[in-house]
């Protein structure tokens, strides 16, 4: 089983007067790179929040907001009434010196600096305790999101991996016929070079064996083959196998690509081109493995 490192996640909970929310998304990434947004109200958490991250994400490029959502009567404010009278003489004896009556002083005033403020709220473990379980209810949405996504990956390279291993099949089948033209085109060249009567067939054999043996595909079939099943094992693995699966996909591109350098027959220059082109699209898919 894979899981994607892309994958969506989010959860709400009511508390007191508040909504508390909670959003986290990801994507594909060397490690972990988490970014935390919060409301200052859970800004001394971000540790313990990264902390969680570490623990249940793992792997990926990870955005998550956590924020309360509240009514705005419930914001308490605080109003100087001290200040706010000392702006009110103020105002009213500059009117006065100006011979203005009936002025609105009260709009005035409740607009003046540090008459009216907010109260910092703090954070109640209660609140906290909401919080902490709309979080892991998002980061368990994400994580259901993320092996969803495994599962639509993992049918694609099953696929892909079965078509190289149908590709190998039809190279194989080919083999014997491009060996004979290997030998005929050799025997063909030495005949245009020299006399038959002087020709050392001995020599001859045991040249055509050596360059046989330098241009045969045998174990790098074999190899392919057993990477290819190594990569279809690693797939049953529990999630964590993204870099694994990449490293046995380098692997079978050294084994493709020394079966283009030496395959010396059309055929199998295209079923090798074709090879490559469903490996491009499993390193793509691997990528985004966890």
């Amino acid at each position: 089983m894979i899981k994607s490192m892309t994958g969506y996640g989010k959860a709400t909970a009511e508390w007191s007067n508040k909504k508390i929310v909670v959003e986290v998304k990801s994507l594909n990434s060397k490690g972990l790179d988490a970014s935390v947004k919060s409301s200052s109200l859970y800004r001394e958490k971000e540790l313990e929040i990264r902390g969680l991250l570490t623990e249940k994400v793992i792997r990926g490029k990870v955005d998550l907001v956590i924020y309360a959502e509240s009514d705005a009567e419930s914001t308490p404010s605080r109003l100087d009434e001290a200040l706010a009278l000392k702006y009110f003489e103020q105002l009213r004896k500059l009117a006065e010196s100006f011979g203005q009556k009936d002025v609105d002083y009260l709009s005035t005033v409740v607009r003046m600096p540090d008459v009216l403020s907010s109260e910092k709220p703090e954070l109640e473990d209660a609140e906290w305790q909401t919080a902490g379980k709309v979080l892991h209810q998002a980061l368990d949405a994400l994580n259901t999101s993320r092996t969803r996504e495994g599962g639509h990956l993992e049918v694609d390279l099953r696929q892909r991996v079965d078509n190289i291993t149908k590709l190998q099949k039809e190279v194989e089948g080919l083999a014997g016929e491009r060996l004979e033209n290997i030998k005929n085109r050799f025997g063909q060249a030495l005949a245009d070079l020299s006399s038959p009567d002087k020709m050392d067939e001995n020599r001859y054999e045991q040249e055509l064996i050596y360059y046989m043996e330098k241009l045969d595909i045998t174990e790098e079939l074999v190899r392919l083959h057993n990477h290819c099943n190594y990569f279809l094992e690693t797939l049953d693995e529990p999630p964590g196998q993204g870099k694994k699966l990449g490293f046995i996909g380098q692997e079978m591109g050294r084994e493709i690509n020394t079966l283009g350098s030496k395959a010396n027959h059309a055929g199998i220059q295209r079923l090798v081109v074709q090879m490559k082109d469903e490996l491009e699209k499993i390193k793509e898919q691997v990528l985004n493995i966890m």
